[in-house]
């Protein structure tokens, strides 16, 4: 029990959760744009079931730790490109995030109606028990990939396996926490949603870079999503201000 009075495992926990919560943001965007697309009594059910395969997928790496320093081998050439497994997990990864996002975006933009229809619930019990279990699937696909850019992080950063699970589960509950309410938002705001699926165009770019090796540093792509939504969320308030003036 020494070990909960030692400072440095103390600050070691609190710095890897921090980051764990900043890496998770992706994540969480994901989970709620996607879940938006639900009706409204599945969404919470469908948030939980997201992030409890986070929190399942995350421990799992951990407890394998070795076979995911494994990843990093190189299995074959490109072109004198090394490719080990953990780069065809975030090719393949990014390209699904490519693909989503850009799928999403002319479903908001293109035909809102057939977004209308899938949150109202459709028609069809069995059409909305369907697009329940392709929602569940595809969070799940993509917590793999954005797990495995987490736990590689985890482990380049702390060495007590202890101190990464406290961290991952303490950061997997301040998501479950903060994901309604993001969510909640992203459907108020139709612009952000938007902006919000434009920054996963750009994670999923910045994954398939990082497999051929190109590192971008997330910390620039969560600035330039930072600063977009300061201003999105200045236009907002200039739009609530005209309404409430003409209203009065």
């Amino acid at each position: 029990m020494d070990f909960l009075f030692d400072p440095n495992i103390w600050i070691a926990f609190f710095m890897l959760a921090a980051l764990e919560i900043v890496l998770g943001i992706d994540n969480i965007i994901f989970i709620s744009i996607l879940v938006g697309r639900l009706p409204e009594h599945q969404r919470d059910l469908a948030r939980r079931l997201g992030l409890g395969f986070a929190l399942v997928t995350r421990l799992l790496l951990l407890a394998s730790l070795s076979w995911i320093m494994g990843m990093r081998a190189d299995l074959f050439t490109v072109m004198g490109q090394g490719i080990s497994g953990r780069d065809l997990v975030l090719f393949l990864g990014g390209l699904f995030l490519l693909y989503k996002a850009a799928h999403e975006i002319f479903i908001e933009v293109e035909a809102p109606d057939e977004a209308q229809v899938q949150a109202s619930g459709g028609d069809a019990t069995s059409a909305t028990k369907s697009a329940f279990t392709s929602i569940i699937v595809q969070i799940g696909v993509i917590d793999i990939v954005f797990s495995l850019d987490s736990i590689i992080t985890a482990v380049g950063m702390v060495d007590e396996l202890g101190v990464m699970v406290a961290a991952v589960i303490a950061a997997v509950l301040v998501m479950l926490v903060a994901a309604k309410p993001i969510g909640d938002f992203v459907d108020r705001h139709p612009s952000v949603k938007v902006l919000a699926l434009a920054f996963l165009v750009m994670v999923g770019m910045a994954l398939v870079a990082e497999a051929f090796e190109v590192h971008i540093p997330k910390g620039y792509l969560y600035a330039a999503m930072a600063f977009s939504l300061g201003v999105e969320t200045l236009n907002i308030r200039a739009r609530n201000k005209r309404l409430a003036q003409r209203a009065g």
